[in-house]
């Protein structure tokens, strides 16, 4: 039964059909099966395996946005399960994300934080248009590890060095992994302004941070 479970779950994602993947889900709670081990064993391989065609132009962006909003109706069919018992799916980390204040650019980000939730991480998506103190005052509500801070465009990523030196004059550098990314940033930029990372799309966003966050 539960390698059924896995299989269906498995398909769901490869599919890009969310309504399949909340009813899997829910099929698999129904059964008994632990929902991290749900999540483990059938959503997340999937997503994985999309990640990888991704990056080898396998899939293009659409079916990237379609599975990350599969696999984000199966996790909140699974982390409605756990609430009732108090319990919640393992998380890799917990990031803070958002596009800098003045920027109102939203898909990227999203999908950034789409990815980042279908890796594992537990994701707070401020919006757009975020003031730079606004980054560290969810940062320390939420206990994450991540500042993650997109801009669209080349007037705006200055912000994304304000954050850094905001975070530096607070004496709260060292506390937070910071990872920048969006149209106009590079990785000499996230170099020159002192952030610890940068991606240039949601599947290296989850690399990277994976990597980062292990160390």
């Amino acid at each position: 039964m539960e390698s059924e479970i896995f299989e269906k779950a498995y398909k769901a994602i490869l599919e890009y059909d969310a309504e399949k993947a909340e009813s899997v889900a829910r099929e698999g709670i129904e059964a008994g099966i632990p929902p991290a081990k749900i999540l483990d064993q059938g959503f997340s391989p999937a997503i994985k395996e999309l990640g990888d065609k991704f990056e080898n132009m396998e899939i293009f962006l659409p079916e990237l946005v379609m599975a990350a909003n599969a696999m984000k109706a199966a996790v909140n069919v699974l982390e409605s399960a756990l609430k009732k018992t108090g319990e919640t799916l393992p998380s890799k980390g917990t990031v803070v994300l958002g596009t800098v204040e003045g920027d109102i650019h939203d898909i990227g980000k999203t999908i950034v934080g789409a990815t980042l939730s279908a890796a594992g991480y537990k994701v707070h998506d401020l919006g757009v248009d975020v003031p730079v103190p606004r980054f560290l005052e969810a940062a320390e509500e939420t206990g994450a590890q991540v500042i993650a801070a997109s801009a669209l465009l080349s007037t705006t990523m200055l912000r994304q060095r304000d954050l850094v030196d905001f975070l530096k004059n607070r004496g709260k550098r060292e506390r937070f992994i910071v990872i920048v990314g969006g149209a106009p940033v590079t990785k000499d930029w996230a170099s020159q302004i002192g952030a610890d990372a940068y991606a240039r799309d949601a599947v290296e966003a989850v690399k990277v941070l994976d990597s980062l966050i292990t160390k």
